[in-house]
């Protein structure tokens, strides 16, 4: 099997440091966008745009420096649906996340979410406590399959069409677009969506979104794929460089 980059070894790093690289990546994720959030209340209490503004700022430059972190460790995936759809794409060819490494990939992203959001409490001495933020209208769902639509084919057409090298500073620009021209404020990520509903401050989403949210996000990621394969019917052999390139054990 050839990879993109022939001289590099065909290795895997191993499953528990891909692990530990997803639990770190998404707690420090969530940090960013929790305790930016919390930041921005306290420095802005009056302009919920610039709230916003300063918000989305920090989570795209973070985002693009923990891609850039970790992504040779794991991938940097710090999202079950991205997981999930290299799971799928990598299937046939086995390029992509193999099956037993999906769960643990899964189980890192949320615990490690969910820590993301009790270490940014902790920061700025915000004690747990569930959201009363309620977002799951119509227009906001919609928002959620419009935003991880985008954000997977982003993904996985850079991967295909060797572009990797520019996935942090797209994948960053992005979302923090996606900030503003989606009615949601663009989560695009079940993990974070669970994590922000044990904040309530002005990252939080209601326990009561949750789910619905969730669901907006997997019918946004099986829509991303689907137009993956009407652009690039052949992605399924590049599974292996998302979202980072890097190198995979041969079967």
């Amino acid at each position: 099997m050839k990879t993109s980059q022939p001289h590099t070894p065909h290795f895997r790093p191993h499953l528990a440091r891909r692990v530990a690289a997803e639990f770190v990546g998404t707690a420090l994720l969530v940090t960013v966008v929790v305790g930016s959030g919390i930041a921005a209340q306290q420095l802005s209490p009056r302009d919920v745009g610039l709230q916003l503004l300063e918000n989305s700022i920090a989570t795209a430059l973070g985002l693009a420096v923990l891609i850039l972190m970790l992504g040779p460790a794991s991938g940097a995936h710090f999202n079950p649906v991205v997981s999930l759809v290299d799971w799928l794409i990598g299937r046939r060819t086995k390029t992509g996340l193999p099956t037993r490494d999906l769960a643990p990939y899964l189980l890192a992203q949320i615990g490690g979410s969910i820590t993301g959001t009790l270490l940014a409490g902790i920061m700025f001495d915000t004690a747990p406590a569930f959201s009363t933020t309620v977002r799951a209208s119509g227009g906001h769902l919609v928002g959620e399959v419009v935003a991880t639509a985008g954000l997977v084919l982003l993904i996985f057409a850079l991967a295909h069409t060797g572009k990797g090298h520019v996935t942090a500073a797209a994948v960053g620009v992005y979302i923090g677009a996606a900030y503003w021209f989606t009615s949601s404020t663009s989560f695009a990520n079940p993990a974070v969506t669970i994590a922000r509903m044990f904040t309530d401050t002005f990252a939080g989403i209601a326990p009561a979104s949750v789910a619905p949210f969730i669901l907006a996000q997997l019918l946004g990621g099986a829509l991303g794929l689907g137009l993956l394969f009407v652009f690039y019917p052949a992605a399924t052999h590049t599974a292996r460089d998302v979202v980072v390139p890097h190198p995979v054990k041969a079967h």
